[in-house]
């Protein structure tokens, strides 16, 4: 295996907030994919998101690039981090400074990271990373934001992106601020990129039928943790947490014919916990052992594992070993490329 990125035992704490609880995912260079994180607001994912992007420091745990803690990188270590990991984030509208053209985002980076060597190389760079999220580079350059429509801008930071040929983009709700008819166009280019450049995704959203169109693995989060993980055709097809099945019931159904998980579940109201499973006091199949200790993962199948107590004859996996039940594009097929 060679490692791009590692989260081990990864936590977070603001104050007496938990934020993040002993997250452990590996990003390998050998096994591209694209892994979704999802959960309702509030469930660690953004978090994740910044502490693999270097942004936040994990008060547990630690973060590895290329086996070097985040938190001693500097010099050109730094700069190949920065390259190598790059982030699309959820507002298109908050990262661009008005008093600037859209170039400005995009003449940047190629200038920082000496990308081109003379002024018609850095055009044609950024002109056919434009084309590859599909935009005309004549209808956008020289522009300013408020003359974009938010798809528009929110497909220039993936062009971004695309210049410094990453290793990982960190997604974090990448689609949540654009309309639906421009949902589609975005993820498709995030996939393109992943399958013709070899980009693994970690793609952070609350939108299940999203995660299923382009994922190959999926983690979801509740109240900090991972509650269940794995491959996403068996995870969304088949959930096995009570929240996961929450979840997927809500999804609206386009098709009368399918149905992605049975009936709702009912949600049982139920003292909180202080030392028990998260989920307890919302879950309709609560068992005493549910207060005792936070669930740990149980490895169901080859690739998935479940933080639920009635899954205890299954072996126990441990958090840093959650990459074994995630699969790699190269490795065994993927739902996102069919």
């Amino acid at each position: 295996m060679t490692v791009l990125l590692r989260a081990e035992h990864a936590g977070k704490t603001f104050g007496p907030l938990t934020a993040l609880r002993d997250v452990s995912l590996t990003i390998d260079l050998a096994r591209p994919s694209i892994t979704a994180v999802v959960g309702e607001s509030g469930s660690g994912k953004t978090t994740l998101a910044r502490i693999l992007l270097g942004l936040e420091v994990p008060t547990t745990g630690r973060v590895l690039y290329h086996d070097a803690d985040l938190r001693t990188l500097s010099g050109e270590a730094r700069t190949a981090f920065r390259r190598d990991v790059q982030a699309i984030f959820q507002d298109p509208y908050e990262v661009y400074n008005p008093f600037y053209r859209v170039d400005h985002v995009l003449t940047t980076p190629v200038r920082k990271f000496h990308l081109a060597d003379s002024a018609a190389e850095a055009r044609a760079f950024i002109e056919a990373a434009l084309r590859a999220v599909g935009l005309r580079p004549e209808e956008i350059l020289g522009r300013f934001p408020h003359q974009l429509s938010g798809g528009q801008r929110q497909r220039i930071m993936v062009a971004r992106a695309l210049l410094l040929r990453p290793k990982l983009i960190v997604a974090d709700e990448p689609v949540s601020m654009v309309d639906a008819s421009l949902r589609a166009t975005i993820l498709k280019s995030l996939r393109s990129l992943h399958e013709k450049l070899g980009i693994s995704i970690v793609y952070i959203t609350h939108d299940l039928a999203t995660a299923y169109q382009i994922s190959h693995n999926i983690l979801v989060m509740y109240r900090a943790g991972v509650v269940e993980a794995g491959a996403v055709e068996g995870i969304v097809t088949r959930p096995e947490h009570p929240y996961t099945r929450l979840l997927i019931s809500s999804i609206p159904r386009v098709s009368t014919e399918r149905n992605w998980a049975g009936e709702a579940e009912t949600v049982a109201a139920r003292p909180a916990t202080a030392s028990g499973c998260s989920f307890m006091n919302r879950c309709p199949v609560a068992m005493a052992e549910c207060a005792e200790a936070v669930p740990p993962l149980f490895r169901t199948a080859a690739e998935r594992a479940v933080a639920c107590y009635r899954y205890r004859t299954a072996p126990e996996l441990a958090a840093a070993d959650l990459g074994t039940v995630l699969v790699g594009m190269y490795e065994a097929g993927s739902h996102a490329a069919e």
